[in-house]
């Protein structure tokens, strides 16, 4: 099977933070049914998570003379941060790219990248 990472852009951390549980709770049915057309493709999920908006985050970048410059953050040079993640593993990535629909109805945009196989070595 390929590997997967389904990244979830967000330009508005604190629109998530303003919902409510109702509203919460409908976006993770909403992956839950991702979930499902995905294994029902043949495909499953094998990791993933939401990534905090509210506790402390950090960066780390390389500065001058090659040493390690440490930050609070996040402050990748981006109009988006993530606000969470899936791994998946399925065989047919049109089969994928059906079941991803689902997700943009409630997250704004959905980005698919399959992952670099490291080898057996």
């Amino acid at each position: 099977m390929t590997d997967y990472m389904i990244l979830f852009p967000a330009d508005r951390e604190d629109e998530w933070d303003g919902r409510s549980d109702e509203e919460r709770q409908a976006v993770y049915d909403n992956d839950y049914e991702f979930g499902r057309l995905l294994e029902q493709r043949g495909g499953q999920m094998t990791g993933g998570a939401e990534l905090s908006t509210w506790q402390k985050a950090h960066a780390i970048r390389r500065g001058p003379n090659g040493t390690a410059l440490v930050t609070d953050g996040p402050y990748a040079e981006s109009a988006e941060q993530l606000s969470g993640f899936y791994l998946v593993s399925i065989d047919d990535e049109q089969a994928l790219l059906e079941a991803a629909q689902v997700l943009v109805r409630a997250h704004r945009a959905v980005e698919i990248r399959p992952i670099e196989s490291q080898g057996d070595d």
